[in-house]
């Protein structure tokens, strides 16, 4: 092990900061001197990532690039079994398992798709166990097994991996995308799951308990990261937000206004930061408020319509989360496709949380720390 005053020495007297000033007498450490003059916190805080990246012999930071499907899906690849079967998945936040359609689904929405082939994996090993979701996107069956699963750079030799032999034909016979990886917490995952990168963490897999992600304005560089937080994507400093109940990835949103109006969420409301789902969703009622007061009328499919010429004039949406402003500018919350433009706000009743979808990821670059329990928001460049 390690002495920690070394640890901290080594750190500290790089920064050129104030804790780099503090003098040490003999016998006493740093991290003695640190607390004295109650700096320990914030040095821990700050460095906490450095000092396992600097001294950490496991672990490794691994970047996926995600595509752009009409600003509304965004997805990348993953292989499964040994040769490797390629798969094109959505990297969600708002589920837990890791799926993708099987040999032995016969439907279209699955011959549309890559259908993983049990017997062409010489490290596939059966569960014996069978998969039921029911989600947003449909009821859907299946069973389990083990696999070695690749994302990026990182290979997890024992994962639990779902084979869909039903899929709800409409959805998915058109989606551009063959299944789903979900980032959320175990609580959301189903029976005998073990979350993808809870496996990476359990095993060591990647230098922090953290992954980031950046969505792209312009259909380039979004990126997944696993293991890292990427200054490159922000501008500023991340404020970091408490998880207040671990399954989705869930916190405290305490208010909606414009123009220092509260329009919705009022006396704080809990919400949840979603990379699979595209558009920003609440409580109709507060929905229908911010879509009267940004000037959208109701159009089709409950969607609503914004007139192109008068972005330039509608207000900006601020949502304060941990008592910071996260503001939405028309251009954010506005999508324009062929000369018609909508609004990115979406109700639902049926919702128990706000979801904080593409529309609100795309502004604010967003750091998942399973460490700490906590989510980093910090304005995307």
């Amino acid at each position: 092990m390690r002495c920690p005053v070394v640890l901290f020495a080594v750190l500290a007297l790089s920064q050129g900061s104030e804790i780099a000033r503090i003098p040490l007498h003999k016998g006493k450490s740093l991290r003695r001197a640190l607390e004295e003059r109650g700096l320990l916190g914030d040095f821990l805080r700050e460095h906490q990532y450095a000092i396992r990246r600097k001294y950490s012999s496991f672990g490794e930071v691994a970047s996926e690039s995600l595509t752009s499907y009409l600003d509304s899906e965004y997805f990348g690849k993953v292989s499964i079994g040994t040769p490797p079967q390629e798969f094109t998945v959505v990297f969600d936040t708002g589920s837990s398992d890791l799926w993708v359609p099987s040999i032995y689904c016969t439907s279209n929405a699955c011959q549309n798709h890559h259908r993983f082939d049990p017997s062409k994996s010489r490290t596939f090993q059966m569960l014996s166990k069978s998969l039921s979701i029911r989600d947003g996107l449909g009821s859907m069956q299946g069973f389990l097994g083990y696999d070695t699963v690749t994302v990026s750079t990182i290979v997890d030799t024992h994962q639990t991996v779902g084979l869909r032999t039903q899929e709800p034909g409409f959805i998915f016979t058109y989606s551009e995308f063959d299944g789903i990886l979900g980032l959320a917490y175990p609580s959301l995952a189903s029976d005998y799951f073990m979350p993808v990168f809870d496996t990476m963490m359990n095993r060591y897999l990647v230098a922090h308990d953290l992954f980031s992600v950046y969505i792209s304005r312009n259909d380039q560089g979004s990126t997944l990261t696993l293991g890292a937080i990427n200054p490159f994507y922000y501008a500023g400093s991340l404020h970091w937000v408490p998880v207040t109940r671990q399954a989705y990835w869930q916190f405290t949103v305490n208010s909606v206004t414009i123009h220092g109006v509260t329009v919705a969420c009022d006396n704080s409301c809990q919400a949840i930061l979603d990379t699979g789902t595209s558009l920003l969703v609440g409580p109709s009622s507060d929905i229908l408020n911010i879509q009267k007061a940004i000037g959208a009328t109701e159009g089709q499919y409950g969607l609503f319509d914004i007139d192109c010429a008068s972005l330039s004039s509608m207000p900006t949406v601020v949502f304060e989360i941990h008592h910071k402003e996260f503001p939405l500018p028309p251009t954010a919350y506005t999508s324009q496709d062929q000369g018609s433009c909508s609004s990115g706000f979406q109700g639902d009743d049926h919702s128990q949380q706000w979801i904080l979808g593409d529309v609100f990821i795309r502004e604010y670059y967003s750091v998942f720390d399973r460490a700490n329990n906590r989510v980093g928001l910090a304005k995307a460049v």
